[in-house]
């Protein structure tokens, strides 16, 4: 029953999972675009997935409604237009930024512009999900942006490993940097996790602080917390340190492993949100 309750939202874990792909990974193509000499290949290429995953988020966000069957979340359709239009945005503009990139523009405006539509379409999500005023609707918003910078993030930061393979002269900075903002969001996951379920967050959740640990959806939640959060912290830590000795290649295998550890955890903090109403 509970891992039905959860799939019968499958749709809206998968736009969490896609609109993070899009929204974070362009995150890290505009801090690496301001801040490294990250090549123009990467650059454009991040670019461009980021817009084709929000493409499908965009096309995945029609009718996204919290199932009836036992969720405890209500839908303000009143978001429900200007999230798809923001997504729109963001895409359109992510398109432009990776034609610029690709011709050797620095193409910053209509990055941070795409930037701002995808962090709108996120707050525009929370508002339309976050069930129990105004305090709810923070705390998801919070928790949507982090799990936004985790999934995308880890994405980018895989590919920007192997451009290393293919451009071995690049300075290590690019991959610290990022690997070190990667190590940075999973600590935060933890921080709130530890946060959300201490204060018994989510509307659905009962039985005062950290019931979660112990409650029927306790498998989910110690998952959402050891493969998800734990399991990853330490990947990325050693991602950096590699990184920072050079070791490329060891450091594009642990964060192939963080992209599915953290996709895992993103899927699973995502089902509890929408088929159980925790935040975890």
């Amino acid at each position: 029953m509970l891992a039905s309750q959860i799939a019968s939202n499958l749709a809206l874990i998968n736009w969490t999972v896609l609109a993070g792909l899009a929204v974070g990974s362009f995150a890290v193509v505009l801090l690496a675009r301001v801040r490294t000499p990250a090549t123009k290949g990467y650059l454009a290429f991040t670019a461009g997935c980021a817009a084709a995953f929000g493409i499908l988020a965009w096309l995945s966000d029609d009718g996204l409604t919290p199932a009836a069957t036992g969720s405890p979340l209500v839908d303000d359709p009143l978001f429900d237009a200007p999230r798809r239009l923001a997504m729109a945005l963001f895409v359109v503009l992510a398109l432009v930024t990776t034609v610029a990139l690709a011709r050797g523009r620095r193409g910053v405006w209509p990055a941070v512009a795409a930037f701002l539509a995808g962090i709108a379409s996120l707050a525009f999500a929370a508002l339309a999900w976050g069930t129990g005023g105004a305090v709810a609707t923070l705390m998801l918003g919070t928790q949507l942006l982090v799990l936004t910078a985790a999934t995308g993030g880890v994405f980018a930061a895989m590919v920007l490993g192997h451009w290393y393979l293919v451009t071995p002269r690049l300075p290590e900075a690019p991959l610290v940097l990022v690997s070190r903002g990667l190590l940075l969001v999973v600590g935060l996951q933890v921080a709130l996790f530890l946060l959300w379920v201490g204060l018994g967050a989510g509307p659905g959740a009962s039985g005062g602080p950290f019931a979660a640990l112990v409650g029927p959806w306790a498998l989910f939640v110690w998952l959402r917390l050891v493969v998800g959060l734990a399991f990853p912290l330490v990947v990325s830590w050693a991602a950096l340190q590699t990184a920072r000795s050079r070791s490329m290649e060891s450091a594009t295998g642990l964060l192939y492993i963080n992209v599915g550890t953290i996709a895992a955890g993103t899927i699973v903090a995502a089902g509890l949100y929408f088929g159980a109403g925790l935040l975890v």
